[in-house]
């Protein structure tokens, strides 16, 4: 199986070769977009975040936050994390998931609750919502507004992810790390971060060439936008629909992009995606439902887009069958768990609860 994955790879590989010889000014066009991108928008709002984020994180870890406590309990962090939600939300992709690494590095988290904090714990901060939005609505309220949607979201997908309330695994106490370390992993982060947006953007040059001409201009957006997230905010303008425009830019926002989620699997190294993609997709629903609901009140009759009723059940089964997606392993271990008790009488004191944290990737 690994032989073949290589296989793949390597053709794969030289097929993108030969496409970026064939056309090379696309190329060199998509790559110079992207090192613009990178200079002018990614680095001056994220290379700030990733120095301090490792200082914060070190500083803050083990404490909790009084007023924010309830909340954490909802969303079940572990005792001790509520910064790294905190600050997932106000620094911006992919700092939050940057914190969970680093926390599971240190040995203060579990891999099970860091994996699940994947989930929920990376999103877009206010310097890129209202640096990218602020000249695409002329009303600042849907700004703040979308921000919004976007920690609500986030909330509740924290809920109804599955997990433990409380780490059970010791705490170690850790040292603050220094300027210099901070700004070692910052720099490697950026370059990995840089490097992840350059590509894509070479990648939706390509497609925006040969392909996705064809699509009306509201799908054009919303495909660059769940590639790559600053170019899709880039192209919102283009959407004529004021209240279509507000929905597509929560979910966006929400999801990320897929060029984020390379960039968080550059930084949460052997962790992988966890429930990542899983929180993202429920994120999206949930922003579409209320970025749905809210623009039919804030916009005037004629600039609201018109959301059919069906169109509303169909989120709400899509969320239904994601949910049943999450936590249907937990349903085939509890029922394992019987049959393996019910076989073996010496493992039946076996606590039930130990079993599924054992077997369940989410507990």
């Amino acid at each position: 199986m690994q032989k073949n994955k290589k296989i793949i790879y390597g053709i794969m590989s030289v097929l993108i070769m030969l496409m970026i010889i064939l056309d090379t000014k696309t190329a060199i066009i998509g790559a110079r977009e992207g090192i613009n991108l990178c200079l002018k928008t990614v680095i001056p709002s994220l290379f700030p975040f990733f120095i301090l984020s490792g200082i914060i994180s070190s500083c803050f870890q083990g404490h909790n936050f009084s007023p924010f406590r309830p909340i954490a309990r909802l969303c079940k962090i572990p005792s001790g994390h509520d910064s790294i939600f905190l600050l997932g939300l106000i620094t911006g992709y992919p700092v939050g998931a940057q914190m969970v690494a680093q926390e599971y590095k240190r040995g203060t988290l579990s891999k099970e609750n860091a994996r699940r904090m994947l989930g929920f714990c990376s999103n877009a901060g206010p310097a890129f919502i209202f640096g990218m939005l602020t000249s695409i609505f002329d009303n600042k309220r849907f700004i703040w507004m979308l921000w919004g949607i976007h920690i609500l979201s986030a909330i509740f997908v924290a809920i109804i992810l599955p997990g433990i309330p409380d780490d059970l695994r010791t705490k170690q106490n850790t040292n603050s790390v220094s300027l210099s370390q901070a700004m070692d992993n910052g720099i490697r982060n950026m370059a990995r971060v840089s490097a992840w947006v350059v590509i894509f953007r070479v990648f939706i040059k390509f497609c925006e060439r040969w392909f996705l001409w064809i699509f009306p201009v509201n799908l054009q957006v919303f495909f660059s936008g769940l590639l790559e997230l600053s170019n899709g905010t880039v192209l919102l303008p283009q959407i004529q629909s004021e209240g279509l425009r507000f929905i597509i830019a929560s979910v966006l926002l929400a999801f990320g992009g897929l060029c984020v989620a390379m960039q968080t699997q550059s930084v949460t190294s052997t962790l992988g995606f966890g429930c990542y993609f899983p929180g993202k997709v429920l994120q999206c629903l949930f922003s579409f439902l209320l970025s749905s609901i809210l623009q039919t009140h804030i916009l005037s009759y004629n600039c609201c887009y018109k959301i059919k009723l069906s169109h509303i059940l169909m989120v709400i089964i899509l969320i239904f069958f994601v949910i049943c997606y999450i936590y249907r392993k937990i349903i085939v271990d509890f029922a394992k768990r019987v049959l393996y008790n019910t076989s073996n009488k010496s493992k039946r004191g076996t606590s039930c609860y130990a079993l599924s944290k054992k077997n369940h990737p989410l507990l």
